[in-house]
């Protein structure tokens, strides 16, 4: 199973604790060593890595880790880093043709995420979204998370200004190519996100759920969620 990470944004909101997001350390080692770790316990063993902001330092950086763990990594730059996160999804076409894992570098996930999401069966055509329904557990910024109106196993509506919605996006996806079909098709329409895409594929009847139930997992984009996920980390809970 081949894993897409999108890591290239400036992450603005992290410069505190570093000057460049995927590369800030938590528990001792950069926050994407972290994701990449977890990833590859829940199956991962090929990661294609969108760069951007800073692309060259974080290539750099990432080679080295690589280097000592082992680690294929494939490095893709998005010129257009400061636009919707889809567009750098999109990027990575040439180099996925078949099933894969799509997550952020910001995102810090129990690894059996990563493993019941990968073991999703292949002929399933589309998208699965993990989803998180406890949406009353408040452990990430409830102002700021992707929320998700799910029927029947499927999507009805995704977008952070819903008003009604019963699950939150926890930003790992199982994709097939139709993924970027649905990225061209949203983009041409004017929406680069990958929640526009989502929404394209609902509309095709190939956005599909998959709740992650009690497991947990951490968006850290900001200084609340950073200190949220040293604790939880430290105290074995992540």
């Amino acid at each position: 199973m081949k894993c897409l990470i999108v890591a290239a944004g400036q992450g603005s909101r992290l410069r505190d604790k570093g000057p460049l997001k995927p590369l800030v350390p938590i528990r001792g080692r950069p926050l994407i060593a972290e994701v990449i770790d977890r990833a590859r316990r829940g199956g991962v063993d090929e990661f294609v890595i969108i760069n951007g902001y800073r692309g060259d330092e974080l290539c750099a950086a990432l080679d080295g880790m690589a280097e000592c763990d082992g680690v294929r990594v494939t490095h893709v730059h998005n010129p257009a880093w400061d636009r919707a996160n889809g567009v750098s999804v999109l990027c990575a076409r040439p180099f996925l043709d078949g099933p894969f894992l799509l997550t952020m570098c910001d995102h810090v996930l129990d690894p059996d995420i990563n493993r019941l999401m990968a073991s999703i069966p292949a002929g399933r055509d589309g998208v699965t979204l993990g989803i998180d329904s406890n949406v009353e557990r408040m452990l990430n910024d409830p102002d700021d998370v992707t929320r998700v109106l799910c029927r029947d196993g499927r999507i009805g509506r995704i977008g952070k200004s819903l008003t009604e919605f019963n699950a939150f996006d926890t930003g790992i996806f199982r994709c097939t190519p139709s993924m970027f079909d649905a990225l061209e098709s949203s983009q041409a329409e004017g929406e680069d996100s990958i929640s526009g895409a989502m929404n394209t594929l609902a509309r095709w009847h190939k956005a599909y759920v998959l709740d992650i139930g009690e497991r947990l997992w951490i968006d850290v984009d900001d200084p609340v969620a950073y200190d949220k996920a040293e604790r939880l980390m430290a105290q074995g809970l992540l």
